[in-house]
């Protein structure tokens, strides 16, 4: 009965499928607005999809060559339970169906990205919730394709194979992807971004999306390529990975929970299908708070993003509690008992989830404390600002530490490590919701751009702003979401690891007093700063040649400035394309060579330590990044509506400094270590069989 309730996940996940196609034939049929307005929209989507077609070819490069080092890795499966004895082909080929679901989950929310944001944009001019309506609608397509492609994906695999072991390839090919996507998208808008500030704001004084700047459509371009598709493979990404780190823990360990209860075949495999099938229930749920924030009138977009999220979790936990019901019928009264601890460890994972958004919230946007001192500290100068947004940023990591260990402790108390990796999936549970509210925000930004650049007028622009502010809240709520997620994920991959690599029957087990562990764990806490600095520095690179090139173009061509001939935003795209394309070279190699290296050199159990000494220093450099280079940017936009002297005072220019510093730190940096450690922890599990031929996974190196 257990492994039949996967066709509710299969069925939930073909009516998103066919939700997001509906959604994005409602988004193409609205009006686009004048001609200025589409020939501006016509700039962005050109190049949103003149990056991703390159991006694709290096990913189907990428992917291909990785296919086969899969295919002749030592399979995880007995050649008893394995179709074929010689090839590992089985997890090749999940690697590249979970590859391809990624890059279509990613095309398709970014093609319904680059349409809507003209549209919503004129939407308007007739209200704010005309306007919101758009630009919603269109990040729904996002949020429903990452989670219809997710299920479909698992669930059949699942069918098929019948051993979570096969969907961990499946996961790594989301993973893979998902890095390439975050941290190139991540790397080409804020390359725009920070060379726009710098030249045109700073020393040309332009508005925010001026179409005199040459890097604004690049800037535009960027957001659609690095918050809708990098974000939507990111959480596509830690969606995946939290099923399928519960299913394996579920199938591998004869005791998965502190209490004294022994699974017996009905139980193991009810606990196996059960995160498939709950998230499945939380796609419903998604789907049905979405239909929810349509036809409630409210006129105040943040409280109505916030309304859907609310509304999601509450229908989730209802519905969640009939299904928990249901699969106990099969059950004797000790493993029903076990499976309502479940349930409830699921619930302390998606109220953690929450907690962690809005504490997310709390620390960027632009009306509490915060942000409000990081701008009053703009008044002493341009030091200070810095000083202030890194404090800030550092003292933002207390509270969703804390949500953490409290989200793990009373969920490892309710079902042990299983309780821990089924707290992941409830943080992900309503994802549905989540990606749309986070795809919502670079729509309606790029709405305000089109909006000033197509002349709507102030009015329009101001319902434009107001737009955008919810949505830059939207997408700092995501962010701690995602971080969250990813955490709670890798702990329960790490577990996954521990159990199938056979640490716990090492004479030692995972001992820090060790040289080789201790070794690991200190390789570990280093990748997260090696892999932040990497990105930091490729935007700086990168937003040189930008700067280069916008001083270029308004000296050679005064007539840009004057408003007479447009810019070369072609050149500025592809300033952008090439150089985020070639610095994600290093960082990918690093995210999979690193972990078996440490395996094969030094063993499994200094493997598990570098796992969790990147999960520790990855969070808190991952919270940190986010949230001061969040609250930099609301700093910003709250003296620019009027607030301590307004636009162009030195304050101002204080704050653009706190903001172009806090840029890659948000969009880039701090958003990919997520994936990082998701990518890492699944490298670890994947090439596990590789690692033990290396005496026995003790390392070649023992100490």
């Amino acid at each position: 009965m257990a492994v039949a309730f996967l066709i509710v996940s299969l069925i939930a996940g073909i009516i998103s499928i066919g939700m997001a196609m509906y959604f994005r034939m409602l988004v193409l049929k609205e009006d686009p607005g004048n001609e200025k307005m589409v020939t501006v929209a016509g700039y962005i989507e050109d190049g949103a999809k003149s990056y991703i077609k390159v991006q694709y070819k290096v990913l189907s490069i990428f992917v291909g060559a990785l296919f086969f080092v899969i295919l002749f890795i030592p399979s995880p499966l007995e050649p008893s339970e394995r179709f074929a004895v010689w090839f590992n082909w089985e997890q090749a080929l999940a690697y590249a169906i979970g590859s391809a679901g990624s890059m279509v989950a990613g095309y398709l929310g970014l093609y319904v990205g680059v349409k809507a944001n003209t549209r919503a944009a004129q939407a308007c001019t007739i209200s704010t919730k005309a306007g919101f309506d758009v630009a919603f609608f269109g990040g729904a397509v996002m949020g429903l394709a990452v989670v219809g492609v997710a299920l479909i994906g698992v669930s059949i695999l699942y069918w098929i194979f019948g051993t979570p072991l096969i969907i961990l390839g499946f996961s790594f090919g989301a993973s893979s992807i998902a890095l390439f996507m975050k941290c190139g998208g991540g790397i080409f808008t804020k390359t725009a971004d920070v060379g726009a500030d710098l030249v045109g704001k700073s020393e040309y004084n332009l508005p925010e999306d001026d179409p005199r700047n040459p890097a604004t459509i690049a800037d535009n371009v960027g957001d659609n390529v690095g918050d809708i598709a990098g974000m939507g493979s990111d959480l596509f990404d830690s969606y995946v990975a939290s099923i399928v780190a519960a299913m394996m823990l579920a199938a591998s360990i004869a005791l998965i929970t502190n209490i004294d209860i022994t699974l017996d075949p009905i139980l193991r495999a009810t606990l196996v299908v059960t995160p498939v099938v709950l998230c499945g229930v939380g796609l419903i749920a998604s789907l049905i708070g979405i239909f929810i924030i349509k036809y409630r009138k409210a006129e105040n977009p943040g409280k109505a993003l916030n309304n859907g999220t609310y509304y999601a979790t509450l229908i989730f936990a209802s519905i969640a509690a009939l299904f928990t019901w249901i699969l106990t019928l099969d059950l004797n009264e000790e493993g029903a008992l076990l499976l309502w601890r479940v349930y409830f460890a699921v619930l302390i994972g998606l109220a953690s989830g929450i907690v962690m958004g809005f504490t997310s919230d709390y620390f960027t946007r632009e009306d509490k404390k915060p942000t409000k001192n990081i701008a009053n500290a703009a008044k002493e100068g341009h030091a200070v600002v810095i000083l202030s947004g890194f404090a800030y940023g550092l003292l933002s990591v207390v509270p969703p530490t804390v949500g953490i260990i409290v989200a793990m402790a009373v969920s490892y108390l309710l079902a042990g490590v299983f309780g821990v990796a089924m707290a992941a999936v409830g943080m992900l549970a309503i994802v549905g919701t989540i990606v749309s509210n986070d795809a919502f925000g670079p729509i309606v930004d790029n709405a305000r751009a089109i909006a000033e650049q197509g002349e709507l007028g102030d009015d329009v622009i101001r319902t434009a702003d107001h737009l955008d502010s919810a949505g830059n809240t939207a997408k700092a709520i995501t962010k701690g979401f995602a971080i969250g997620a990813a955490n709670l994920t890798v702990f329960a991959l790490l577990f996954s690891f521990a159990e199938e690599s056979g640490i716990n029957d090492l004479p030692d087990g995972i001992n820090l007093l060790n040289i080789g562990v201790l070794i690991g764990a200190f390789i570990g806490v280093v990748v997260p700063a090696l892999f932040s600095a990497l990105l930091v520095l490729a935007v700086q690179r990168n937003a040189a040649k930008m700067v280069d090139e916008i001083r270029r173009q308004f000296e050679e061509n005064p007539k840009i400035l004057t408003g007479e001939e447009p810019a070369d935003f072609k050149k500025t795209i592809d300033i952008a394309t090439k150089g985020s394309l070639r610095e994600l070279i290093i960082p990918s190699i690093i995210s999979i060579t690193v972990p078996i290296g440490v395996g094969i050199l030094f063993g499994v159990a200094s493997l598990a330590a570098f796992l969790a000494g990147a999960i520790l220093s990855g969070f808190v450099f991952a919270v940190f990044m986010s949230n001061s280079g969040g609250a930099w940017d609301n700093a910003k936009k709250w003296i620019e509506d009027g607030n301590l002297g307004g636009k162009g005072t030195e304050v101002h220019k204080a704050a653009i400094t706190g903001d172009t510093v806090g840029d890659p730190f948000k969009d880039t940096a701090g958003p990919s270590i997520n994936t990082l450690l998701v990518v890492m922890s699944l490298t670890a599990s994947m090439f596990m069989g590789l690692i033990l031929l290396f005496n026995g996974g003790l390392g070649l190196i023992t100490f």
